[in-house]
């Protein structure tokens, strides 16, 4: 699964796409709204989905293992919303990543994950990727 191309930028809600590369920033296309915007490299910081791996209690786990491990028992336990109780959460995270290092992955961060994968889920985009591999 092949993350590289989606984008999440600081200060700015969502997940983008990558369109252009340009020395002083990037031409990103919302996946929400669909609208292509210079997002200055100057103002923001830029991470790559690719780039993202999770804490683990032994070394860490890419964000597409993670993705795809979520796909995987999508049929079984399908994502819960990011507005659940915290303890639900917490609950779906560990069955997701049974290993995951408590103390430094947050519940914000358990929280981006599946708001990205549910975005992404909705788009298709995850669908697609792993029907390439």
């Amino acid at each position: 699964m092949n993350l590289e191309s989606f984008v999440s930028v600081s200060s700015e809600a969502g997940l983008f796409k990558l369109i252009a590369n340009r020395s002083n920033g990037l031409v990103l296309e919302g996946l929400e709204s669909g609208k292509s915007k210079f997002y200055s490299g100057r103002k923001h910081k830029f991470t790559p989905l690719g780039t993202v791996a999770i804490y683990t209690l032994t070394d860490s786990s890419p964000l597409s293992e993670v993705f795809k491990t979520m796909l995987d028992k999508y049929a079984e336990m399908a994502p819960v919303s990011v507005k659940s109780e915290n303890h639900i959460i917490e609950q779906y995270f560990e069955n997701i990543l049974p290993d995951y290092d408590e103390d430094k992955v947050s519940l914000k961060d358990m929280k981006k994950v599946i708001k990205w994968f549910t975005l992404l889920k909705e788009k298709g985009l995850l669908a697609a990727e792993s029907e390439e591999e």
